[in-house]
C-alpha cells in the first residue's frame, strides 16, 4: 500500500487533486479487501492484517526528519493542526464516494456472514469494507504522525506501543473523553450521531486486535442502520470522527511530550540526580493513587538519569513502599546547595495539575530540610 492520503498533498485545497488521491487509495484498498475472507471480516481479523500492511512501510519512512524536510522551521503544533485538517478533508471525500454502499441490503449481508466461512466476500460488503479500511488506516497513520511530530517515541514492533497507538487512534477506552470534551468542537446538530458512533467504545488491551476490528466494523454499520443515510451523513461522520481522532491524538501525545520535556529539563539541570529520583518518587507516592502523568514522568526520569548521568539505582528499582525517613536521611547526609532538588520536587508535584495537601506536606518538609543543609 502507498502512503496515507494525509501525505499526498501537503498544500491541500484542490478538490480535483484531492479526489484523485482518494480514488487511488480506494483502488489500492480494494485489492487488499479482495484478499480477505468472510471470516476475516466478521471475526475482526481484517484489522490485524490491515495494521501489518498499513504501518510497516509507513513507519520505516515517516520520522521526525521526514517532516522537517517538508515543514522546516514550523512548530509542531502548527504542523499537527494542518495534518488533522488534511486527514479530515480526505475522510469527507471518501465518505461521499462510499455513500452508495450504505443500503439495507449491505447491512443484511453483513449479518449473514458465516463465522467459520471462507466464502468469497460479497461485492456489496467489499464496497463497504473499503470505507472501513480507508478510515481505519487514515486514523492510524494520523495518530502516528502526531506522535512523531511531538517526538513521542513509538516502536510499533513492540506490542505495548502498538496497542497504545490503536487506543489513541480510535479513542478506545476514552469514549467519555470524546463525548465530553473533544466533541464540543463538533456542530451541535451532529453531536448525537457522533456520540452514537462512539458508544460502547470501551475495550481492554487483553481482548486483542480482532476484537478491535469487530468494534470498528460494528461502529461503521451505524452509518448503514440510520434511515436515509446518503452522501451528507457519510461525509459528516467520516469528517468529524477523523477530526475527533486527530484532536484526541494531539491531546494525548502533546501531553506526553510535555512530560518528556519536563523530565529532560530536570535531569539536565540536576546536580544530585540520584537524590532527585528518590525525592521525586517520594512526592509521587505521597498520594495513594498515582496519576498517569506521574508514572510517565518517573519512567522517563529514570531513563534520562541513566543515559545522562550514568546513574542506576538498584535499591530504588527494588523498592515497594518508599519510607520518608529514608529520603530525609539521604537529604540530611548530602552537603551543599540542594535548591535543584527542591525545584525538581515542586515541578514533579505539579506535573498532574494542582498540588494537593499530601504533596504540599512533603514539599514543606523538604524545604525545611534543604534550608538546614
Amino acid at each position: 500500500m502507498s502512503e496515507a492520503p494525509t501525505d499526498a498533498a501537503d498544500a491541500g485545497g484542490d478538490d480535483d487533486t484531492d479526489r484523485k488521491v482518494v480514488e487511488q487509495e480506494r483502488a489500492e484498498l480494494r485489492e487488499f479487501i479482495k484478499g480477505l475472507s468472510a471470516d476475516d471480516i466478521k471475526s475482526g481479523g481484517w484489522f490485524t492484517k490491515l495494521c501489518a500492511e498499513a504501518m510497516s512501510s509507513y513507519t520505516a519512512k515517516v520520522d521526525w526528519q521526514y517532516f522537517q524536510e517538508r515543514y522546516a522551521g514550523v512548530p509542531a503544533d502548527a504542523i499537527v493542526d494542518q495534518r488533522i485538517k488534511m486527514a479530515a478533508r480526505y475522510a469527507a471525500l471518501e465518505g461521499g464516494l462510499s455513500a452508495g454502499a450504505y443500503t439495507a441490503a449491505v447491512a443484511a449481508t453483513i449479518g449473514s456472514l458465516g463465522g467459520a466461512s471462507a466464502a468469497t466476500v460479497p461485492a456489496a460488503v467489499a464496497t463497504m469494507m473499503v470505507d472501513v479500511a480507508y478510515i481505519t488506516r487514515l486514523q492510524l497513520r494520523l495518530a502516528y504522525d502526531v506522535s512523531v511530530l511531538y517526538r513521542v517515541p513509538l516502536d510499533l514492533s513492540d506490542p505495548e506501543d502498538m496497542w497504545k497507538l490503536i487506543r489513541v487512534a480510535f479513542t478506545i477506552k476514552s469514549g467519555e473523553v470524546v463525548q465530553k470534551s473533544v466533541v464540543k468542537a463538533v456542530p451541535a446538530m451532529v453531536r448525537p450521531l457522533i456520540k452514537r458512533f462512539y458508544s460502547g467504545a470501551v475495550l481492554t488491551a487483553g481482548k486483542g486486535l480482532p476484537v478491535v476490528g469487530k468494534f470498528l466494523l460494528q461502529r461503521n454499520v451505524i452509518k448503514i442502520g440510520i434511515p436515509l443515510v446518503g452522501v451528507p451523513l457519510a461525509v459528516v461522520l467520516n469528517r468529524y470522527t477523523t477530526l475527533l481522532a486527530g484532536r484526541h491524538a494531539r491531546v494525548v501525545f502533546r501531553n506526553e511530550a510535555r512530560v518528556i520535556e519536563l523530565a529532560e529539563n530536570l535531569s539536565k539541570s540536576s546536580q544530585h540526580p540520584q537524590l532527585m529520583l528518590w525525592v521525586a518518587w517520594l512526592v509521587i507516592k505521597a498520594n495513594r493513587k498515582m496519576a498517569d502523568d506521574e508514572s510517565l514522568l518517573m519512567r522517563h526520569l529514570v531513563r534520562l538519569v541513566r543515559e545522562q548521568h550514568q546513574v542506576v539505582d538498584e535499591e530504588l528499582a527494588r523498592l515497594v513502599d518508599v519510607d520518608p525517613a529514608e529520603v530525609w536521611k539521604r537529604i540530611d547526609g548530602e552537603p551543599g546547595d540542594l535548591s535543584d532538588v527542591l525545584d525538581a520536587a515542586e515541578r514533579v508535584a505539579a506535573v498532574d495539575g494542582d498540588v494537593n495537601a499530601r504533596e504540599k506536606a512533603v514539599l514543606s518538609e523538604l524545604r525545611e530540610r534543604c534550608s538546614r543543609v
